[in-house]
């Protein structure tokens, strides 16, 4: 279940509100998306895979919110973890098909 978006990592591109097949995220303007439906979460990480700043967190328990922190998830190292264990490395030189957020990011043209 989607336990954090963090404001101080995100950078308001709203990908993950695009990305998300149940609708979980409001937009606002200027700022991080706000968890609007976190119990529709589905628990399906695309909103942690497109996220060009890793700046979200879900938590692979999908019973329900769990007591995470920011700080405790920024400590264990876990934002962006998934899609690196996917092998979707932020940085890496290529081009469009090593860029996760290339398709978002055209369909919103």
């Amino acid at each position: 279940m989607i336990e954090i978006v963090s404001a101080r990592r995100c950078i308001a591109c709203d990908l993950c509100v695009k990305a998300c097949p149940a609708n979980v995220f409001d937009a606002m303007p200027d700022a991080a998306p706000v968890l609007a439906r976190q119990a529709d979460c589905q628990t399906c990480f695309l909103c942690e895979i497109y996220c060009p700043t890793d700046a979200l967190y879900v938590d692979p328990n999908a019973e329900g919110p769990t007591a995470v922190t920011e700080a405790g998830i920024e400590a264990a190292g876990f934002f962006g973890s998934y899609a690196r264990a996917l092998g979707w490395r932020r940085g890496r030189p290529g081009g469009a098909e090593h860029d996760p957020t290339f398709r978002l990011r055209a369909a919103a043209r």
